[in-house]
């Protein structure tokens, strides 16, 4: 395949409820919650007032608004433990919304500084619906574009094309799932990869196709695994051989990890395409309602909302898991490119629909679980491994994050080894026992 065909562009549907960017302000009253205050790049800041209609004092509101939103849903999952059931920034809101299947938990969810919610199903629930489908992603039609656990709706969300509900009731049934929990939605939007793409800056795999870096890690990138098989040569943008595929996974993932020769020297910034780049801090995961922006070597450095975590989507080669949506957009040679929130790493660019004309729906595959499935440590500015959130530079654990078999977080200064499939299992919880194995302090 010669270079002017180099990516298709894979995309998915999700109509779940839009999140749309509001114009806010935090109370004065609101006490800050422990934690650095966001360092935000002037060129970020300014990307976010051209996309997402915000003025300079509004976008560094809702970037703090975003950091108080993660280090708080990180710090209460895990204590309401099987009653959690999901947390979100709603539009326009000052604070967090937690949801718990408890009414008796609303006070220490108000007591922590977030709105409360009393839902019917846990996540946990939600999660194994989800899986269930999962397990049959073989199976689906090609007129289910994808399905995916809504946390504001308290339902996993079944895409269908319209006028094609009995296709998707017939598969949601086969797989025994628990169809009270479910909540089908029309969408006419038809996933394809993305094949020509990068996330910071373009490469080229096999002299035929062009896809882009994610971001830098220890001994090379990682970037989207529908890029490139494993063993596939790459080349940077000026043509220099560049490095080889160690590590590619896709369907059912869509990540890869390319190693670079000695001619190349990882760094731990992002190209923003006008001369600038912006620097790397860290990987903390954001909160859906967080502002993200990302970049790629077709449309430059764009922005918008997560609107959903942890979502299935169904490509013609297959059904990705773990996916997070935003309503940025991307168009063909965006593939494998970086999102940011704020200066914080979130992953890599996978597939989506629309462009960047009319708008669009894209979905990134998130970089935590690259790193816990890869090993590799993410690089930041100033070319040092970013600061142990876990232990030795592993992915600390994310109560939202889906993990399987052989995946190493750090956790409560212990490294722990996955033993089996799970979401929102504390690592060293006595009720855990069977998912996690521990492997030593750090």
């Amino acid at each position: 395949m010669n270079w002017k065909h180099a990516c298709r562009w894979a995309v998915a549907s999700s109509v779940v409820a839009t999140v749309a960017s509001s114009v806010f302000a935090l109370p004065a009253t609101a006490a800050p919650l422990p934690g650095p205050q966001p360092t935000v790049a002037p060129e970020m800041l300014a990307a976010m007032q051209r996309d997402l209609g915000l003025t300079a004092d509004q976008a560094l509101a809702r970037l703090e608004r975003d950091r108080r939103g993660a280090t708080l849903e990180q710090a209460l999952a895990p204590k309401l433990g099987d009653t959690f059931a999901g947390a979100w920034l709603a539009p326009g809101a000052d604070r967090l919304t937690v949801a718990t299947t408890d009414p008796a938990r609303t006070g220490q969810i108000r007591s922590a500084g977030a709105e409360a919610r009393v839902v019917g199903h846990s996540y946990r629930q939600l999660d194994q619906t989800r899986r269930r489908l999962d397990g049959l992603g073989y199976a689906a039609p090609k007129s289910v574009p994808g399905w995916h656990v809504d946390v504001v709706t308290n339902t996993v969300t079944v895409l269908t094309h319209p006028n094609a509900r009995d296709a998707a009731r017939t598969f949601v049934k086969s797989a025994g799932v628990d169809t009270a929990a479910v909540r089908f939605v029309d969408s006419d939007l038809s996933p394809r990869p993305l094949y020509d793409v990068r996330g910071g800056d373009q490469y080229g795999i096999n002299n035929s196709s062009l896809c882009s870096v994610g971001f830098s890690v220890n001994g090379g990138f990682v970037t989207a695994g529908h890029c490139g098989r494993v063993g596939s040569s790459t080349v940077g943008s000026n043509g220099v051989a560049q490095g080889t595929f160690q590590v590619s996974s896709f369907p059912g993932n869509d990540y890869a990890f390319v190693a670079t020769n000695s001619q190349w020297t990882p760094k731990g910034v992002v190209n923003r395409y006008d001369g600038t780049t912006v620097g790397v801090a860290g990987s903390q995961e954001a909160a859906i309602g967080a502002a993200v922006c990302r970049s790629g070597r077709t449309t430059g450095w764009k922005c918008g909302t997560i609107l959903g975590k942890n979502e299935s989507v169904t490509y013609p080669e297959g059904t990705i898991t773990g996916m997070t949506r935003t309503n940025a957009c991307a168009e063909p040679g965006d593939s494998g490119g970086s999102w940011l929130a704020g200066q914080q790493a979130q992953g890599v660019t996978s597939g989506g629909s629309g462009n960047c004309s009319q708008g669009g729906t894209i979905w990134f595959y998130p970089l935590g679980v690259i790193l816990a499935r890869t090993g590799k440590t993410l690089i930041t500015e100033g070319g040092g491994g970013e600061p142990p959130v876990g232990c030795e530079g592993i992915a600390a654990w994310s109560a939202t994050t889906g993990y399987v078999p052989g995946d190493v977080v750090g956790h409560a200064s212990h490294k722990w080894e996955s033993t089996f499939y799970s979401t929102g299992a504390e690592p060293g919880d006595p009720r855990s026992w069977a998912v996690w194995k521990d492997a030593g302090a750090c």
